[in-house]
């Protein structure tokens, strides 16, 4: 067990057979597998949840975690399921995605809109953004995000990130925002 963070926000990050699992105050995350489908469609099923995420039907959803699983185990990064430490409900899923077309590894957030408002996306991604950081061979993180989507905007930006260049992703018009590694060159030119 280890704790890290850099800020005061700090987490437990636990070793486990199936990959990290990281603690927060009210939360766990442990990696994405094919054991959370039921829950991963549910997720990518609302309507609200998916205006700015992909929809998948059950056999979409199957091959992306058999994706996310291969990540975790090429990569030793990847999405995870966020769970409640108070209910033991899942609640959402945020994490790491190494997204070849880029070459860059972005921070993603999505949670059940039952969830929404009590700050879990900022306290689940704040682990994530700095355990990525903090164990990454990388010198930033991204995170994309629609220009509508308002709320993943704030996450981004209590999270210490700062807009970037324009592009499309996964059909929709998203800023690339970037977050630094301390003490790191900034990343490709916006733009």
């Amino acid at each position: 067990m280890t704790t890290m963070g850099l800020t005061e926000h700090a987490f437990t990050v636990h070793e486990s057979a199936g990959g990290p699992v990281l603690e927060t105050e009210r939360l766990l995350l442990r990696p994405l597998t094919a054991e959370h489908l039921d829950f991963f469609v549910e997720l990518h099923s609302d309507p609200e949840v998916t205006r700015f995420v992909p929809a998948f039907t059950r056999e979409q959803a199957r091959e992306r975690l058999a994706g996310i699983q291969r990540q975790w185990s090429e990569r030793g990064h990847g999405l995870c399921a966020v769970e409640s430490k108070e209910t033991g409900a899942l609640v959402g899923r945020c994490g790491l995605n190494h997204w070849e077309v880029f070459d860059e590894v972005e921070a993603g957030w999505t949670f059940r809109r039952s969830c929404w408002g009590r700050g879990f996306a900022t306290e689940a991604a704040r682990a994530v953004v700095e355990w990525g950081l903090e164990t990454l061979d990388v010198p930033y993180l991204t995170a994309m995000i629609a220009h509508d989507n308002t709320a993943s905007r704030k996450v981004a930006r209590r999270l210490g990130f700062t807009p970037g260049r324009e592009d499309t992703f996964l059909g929709h018009r998203v800023t690339v925002h970037q977050r630094h590694r301390p003490g790191s060159l900034p990343g490709p030119p916006a733009g």
